[in-house]
């Protein structure tokens, strides 16, 4: 596998022009200063970011990714919204191109994730057209532009399994000489009126700041909350434990009512460290 992974949602997530984008990036990075995790800095295991247009977004995924120095190695893991491609599907090799130049997969890490984590697969089809994990890469990009990266796809799994991937994972982190971020891209409540979707957001996130992995996974599907980034978070969260992580920090949460002010439905954004 090998080659550039163009950027498919350039010019509508994000925009598509360099210099307004670095300009976007900049403002939203510089509210990251004002966050509660922020106040406590350190390097981070784990971080949880949004992954909407820009404009609803992007100030929460900016005071993430602002709260903590990024490593060369990130490990970004999503959903899959397409329905395309291997259940557990890694990107193995090449890069992944936006308008600020291309980030290089490391090709090491995804190959001791795939022996490491059975399941997991070397699969392009899966990322081809996924939005997730393509609108974090600026931030890293403008934050730690010598970072490489392993993204992994997630479309299914019963929580047992989740939470073993998630503990092999570890395995790999704990036995890998330079440090890695795990990055989980998911927005939260989707298309309900905002006190409603903070409610359910309130009840999935207070086991996201627990690491309790079991919770989130039962919460979620037990409540009926339409948070899409749910497997991958399952994941994060057991290796997150493993790896003797004790809690997580909210740093911010807000919803796209926020930003279209019109009383329609909303999402629900969420924000989280994990050091």
């Amino acid at each position: 596998m090998q080659g550039i992974r163009e950027a498919v949602v350039a010019g509508r997530f994000y925009p598509a022009e360099p210099a307004v984008l670095r300009k976007m990036l900049g403002g939203f990075l510089r509210g990251a200063s004002t966050s509660e995790a922020a106040a406590s800095p350190g390097a981070a295991l784990g971080m949880m970011v949004p992954h909407a247009g820009y404009c609803y977004s992007g100030g929460i995924a900016g005071a993430v990714f602002g709260s903590a120095p990024i490593p060369e190695r990130v490990i970004l893991l999503g959903p899959n919204h397409t329905g395309k491609g291997r259940p557990w599907s890694v990107y193995a090799s090449g890069s992944w191109r936006t308008p600020l130049g291309d980030v290089k997969v490391d090709e090491e890490l995804a190959s001791a994730i795939l022996q490491g984590c059975p399941g997991t697969a070397a699969d392009e089809a899966a990322h081809r057209f996924e939005h997730s994990l393509e609108v974090e890469l600026p931030f890293l990009q403008v934050l730690s532009p010598e970072t490489e990266i392993v993204p992994i796809c997630i479309g299914a799994g019963s929580q047992e399994q989740l939470i073993a991937f998630g503990e092999n994972l570890a395995k790999v982190v704990k036995a890998s000489p330079r440090r890695i971020l795990m990055v989980v891209s998911s927005d939260m409540t989707h298309y309900e009126p905002a006190e409603v979707a903070a409610e359910k957001d309130r009840l999935a996130l207070a086991h996201v700041l627990a690491l309790d992995a079991a919770g989130l996974y039962q919460t979620v599907r037990g409540r009926r909350i339409t948070m899409c980034g749910i497997l991958p978070m399952t994941v994060m969260l057991a290796a997150a434990r493993c790896l003797g992580a004790a809690k997580g920090v909210l740093v911010r949460y807000g919803n796209s009512g926020q930003a279209q002010n019109d009383g329609a439905p909303v999402v629900g954004y969420a924000g989280v460290v994990i050091r």
